[in-house]
Order: C-alpha cells, then structure tokens, then sequence
C-alpha cells in the first residue's frame, strides 16, 4: 500500500501530488502533443500548454499567469522585453532553421541561371522581383518562422555577413523580395496549412526545415517541395523552454532533463522532424544536410522594429512608387549620360551582384521619370509588369534631347507637383523622389522660390523625401539642404558611381 500510496503521488516539485504547470506555448509545439502524456508519466510534472499566436511577443504580461514558456525562439523578447526575460533559466530542447521549399520547375529553373546551382536568398529575392518565385512566408509580427526569415532575408540584402546594425536597415531593401510574397498566415501551422489548400498560388514556401519536410512527408502535396537552404546562411530556432516561476525549479529540472534524454531526443526528431540538440543522437538521414552559416540575430530592438514595420500588414501591402528627376543638360552628354544609362540597365536587372538582387524595380513598383534641363523634356510613368516595362523605362532614359540650361528647382518642384497628384489618387502608396544633376540651377524657380511652392502642398506631399544625387559639379550645399528641408539625405555619386548611388537609396522612404 506505501509503495502504491508513493507511485501516485510522487511529482515534479519532490514532495506529493502530480504537479500541473502551465505553460505559455507558440503554435509550432502543438505537434509534442502526443509526447506530453509520457513525460507525465515518467517525471509527474503536467504541461498544460496554452498555444498562442501572439506567446513570441507578449511574455512580460503573461509571467504573473504562466508557470514556463515554451517558444520556437526568444530572440525577440530578449530584446523587447529585456527585464522580464533577464535572468531566466532557458534550456534548447531541439533546433530547426528557416529555408526554402521549391516547388521542383521552378527550382531547376532557378539553378540554372545561378553559377554552380547554389542558391541564396538573394536569388529568391530577385525572382521575387520578377514575378518568377510567388512564396509563402508566416507573418513575424507574430510567428518565429516569419521573423527569422525576414532576419535571414535582410542579413543577406546588407551583405556583411554580421549582426544587422541601424544603418543596415534604413532603406527598406526587401520590397522586391515581397513582391512575391501571395501565402501569409498568422503562425507556422496555419501557413502550411494554407499552402497545402493552395498550392496553385505559390510555387515556394519559406518555413522551418521541420515544417516542410514533414508536409512533404504528408501526402498532402500534388508535388513535393525541394528543400534549399540558402548558401547565404539561415537564422536557427531552438525552441527553449523557460522556468517563468522560479519556485518550480524542481519540476522544470526534471522536464527539461527527460526532453533531452537521448532516447527523447530521437523520439522528438521522428515526430517533429526536428534536429537534436543531443550531439550523441544519430540524425535521420534528411538532417544531416548541412545548415551552411547560421546568420546573427539582431542585438538592437530597433533593428528589429524597424524591419517589422517595413514588412507592414501583408494583407493592405502597397507597391511604391519613385519619381526620378534627371538632369539631361548639356554637360551630362557623352560619359556621364553612359554612366546614367548603365545605372538604370542595372536598377532593371543586369546587375547580377547580391546587392543589385536586392535593390533592382520589382513587379507593381510604379516608375515615373522625368528627364529636364532648362525645362522638363518628358515625363514617363510606367508600372513594372514585365521585361516590356523595364525596356519602355530604359528606351526614356537612352532618349537624346538635351538642354541647355539647368534648371534645378523647377524640375524639384514639378517631381512634388507629380507626387501630389500621385498621393490623391493612390494615397497607400509610398512614395519617394530622386533628383539626379551634375550642376548648378542656372534656370528657372530660385531654391527660396521652390521652398516656398513646397510648404504650400498639402500634407501628404511634403510628407514625401527627396534623395539628392550629386554628381559633377553640382551644388553639394544647395542639395543637402534640399535633402534635410524634404527629409531625405544626399548620395555623393562622385564617391562611388552613379549605379551605386542609386542602389544606396533604393527603398529609402
């Protein structure tokens, strides 16, 4: 009867009856659903797992009601919630990075094109431009997948192969990238969800390793996915579980210590498809892949914040628009002309470069351009569709048709003229301008007469920046204070090239 009496009430916290510990869960653990009863059995602790869309982003109002959290990643709260999260015990129960399934066409087309066949995430951000990958991405406002692909995707897009810093996020580079985006979800489970009922809508899926080989284990797919783990590294999640009560100690301890037994360890890789954190545990055979650099997460909350509000609500996602403002006076024939040419070649897709993948017009992007000298010349406006577009686009910027005057502030205001008019018909657009000259104004408005004309628009208007390009010898003063009058900043060409000035502000706002 004693040792009946003792099996029945020996519990996690070492003294009596089975403990229940409730636990703050993402939605990525539902599938250890079916291992929580052993673990009861075997420890006497209960994890009553409460899984939220939101578990990621609201800890530090949930630890007064929670016993433990069990996440796909604290990274963010880390940085959001620093005081809440600050000396908690946290222990990685098995890990999984963020890749790529490619429906099979579309990644052979893919490999072709690309030297050696070893894709990035910079390759699928620029068919993301094209129109030639549509993906399915969870939102990361809310889920961990979501997020560390958009970590991922924008560590590539800086191109220093560290931590993302301020700098590194102060023009949006991914709109391209999310130009393609036609699947969201607000978490991991519900996205593999919806791209299993429409897979005629996407031809990629940006998830957990786990997530895609278990759905293309699942019979559920017309076609199987080809797993790429982007040559450029991949953000790795190692859903932690952290002791939120410090007075359940004893039971964590002896959660923790059962979930990472060999024998759980591989019974959590077989039914989550998840990597060992135990390097004694053998891998099946589709995880032994090699995970190639696991990139940095960010160590600056506004890094993060910024890249979230970039990403915005992908439900209402506007594509921008970007008024060009050139200067086609004399003095720009002849090399500088070629210069302005080869930067546009490259902005519409022959720069081939990681950098040029990321900052090149994309699909819905509106394209307005406005070649002037003493006057303006032309005005086109095109919205990118296709190769057509880009051709129509550079045909403009080929055009001859000089003049012989420049008139700076005369061509300033007409591009805010353009913008406002813009803004009244489609005010969810961003928009931005791009002035472009090698000289000084020597025609038309004065600066203190296109300031005044400027404070005159309407809200929305002067809301709008203005990126100088200083080229020649234009008026380095005049452009910056231009620059800090619209809210914009001025890009010296003559430090670098016209191309890399322009990838320089390509997505700023």
């Amino acid at each position: 009867m004693a040792t009946l009496l003792s099996a029945c009430t020996d519990d996690g916290d070492g003294g009596g009856e089975r403990v229940r510990l409730r636990v703050l869960a993402s939605p990525d653990l539902a599938v250890l659903a079916p291992l929580l009863d052993e673990l009861a059995d075997a420890t006497g602790v209960e994890l009553d797992l409460d899984r939220r869309p939101d578990a990621e982003t609201r800890l530090a109002a949930a630890r007064t009601g929670y016993d433990l959290a069990w996440l796909s990643s604290d990274r963010y709260l880390r940085l959001r919630d620093r005081e809440s999260v600050h000396g908690l015990q946290r222990t990685p129960t098995m890990t999984s990075p963020v890749v790529i399934g490619l429906a099979l066409d579309t990644a052979r087309a893919l490999r072709a094109d690309v030297p050696g066949g070893h894709l990035t995430w910079a390759d699928i951000a620029d068919a993301a431009a094209t129109g030639t990958v549509r993906f399915g991405m969870a939102d990361p406002r809310n889920a961990g997948s979501g997020l560390a692909a958009l970590v991922g995707v924008a560590t590539a897009a800086a191109g220093t192969g560290a931590a993302l810093r301020t700098e590194d996020v102060s023009c949006d580079r991914l709109r391209g990238f999310r130009s393609g985006q036609t699947l969201t979800a607000a978490t991991s489970p519900d996205l593999v969800d919806s791209y299993a009922a429409h897979q005629d809508r996407a031809d990629a899926l940006i998830a957990y390793e786990s997530d895609l080989l278990a759905l293309n284990a699942s019979g559920r797919l017309k076609e199987k996915l080809e797993i790429v783990r982007p040559e450029d590294g991949t953000v790795l999640s190692d859903f932690p579980i952290l002791l939120l009560d410090p007075s359940r100690r004893a039971a964590y301890d002896k959660v923790t210590e059962w979930l990472r037994r060999d024998d759980v360890q591989e019974r959590i890789m077989r039914d989550t498809r998840r990597r060992p954190v135990s390097a004694t545990v053998t891998r099946d055979a589709p995880l032994r892949a090699p995970i190639g650099n696991a990139l940095y997460f960010p160590d600056r909350l506004a890094v993060v914040e910024r890249l979230l509000a970039d990403y915005g609500d992908p439900d209402r996602r506007t594509a921008g628009q970007v008024v060009f403002l050139l200067d086609f006076s004399g003095s720009m024939r002849g090399a500088r002309m070629a210069a302005l040419r080869e930067a546009f070649a490259g902005l519409s897709g022959a720069d081939s470069s990681s950098t040029g993948k990321f900052t090149r017009f994309y699909q819905g992007e509106r394209l307005t351009v406005v070649r002037f000298g003493g006057r303006v010349l032309e005005e086109r406006t095109i919205t990118v569709t296709g190769p057509g577009d880009l051709r129509e686009l550079t045909d403009t910027v080929a055009r001859g048709g000089y003049g012989d005057a420049t008139a700076v502030w005369s061509a300033l205001d007409h591009g805010y003229r353009t913008a406002a008019h813009a803004l009244a018909a489609d005010p969810d657009r961003p928009l931005s301008v791009v002035l472009m000259t090698d000289g000084e104004n020597n025609a038309g408005l004065s600066y203190a007469q296109f300031v005044r004309r400027y404070e005159a628009l309407p809200d929305a208007a002067r809301d709008v920046s203005t990126y100088p390009v200083h080229f020649g010898e234009a008026d380095t003063a005049a452009l910056q204070r231009a620059a800090a009058k619209t809210g914009g900043r001025m890009v010296d060409a003559d430090d670098s090239s016209l191309s890399e000035a322009f990838k320089e502000i390509r997505g700023c706002h």
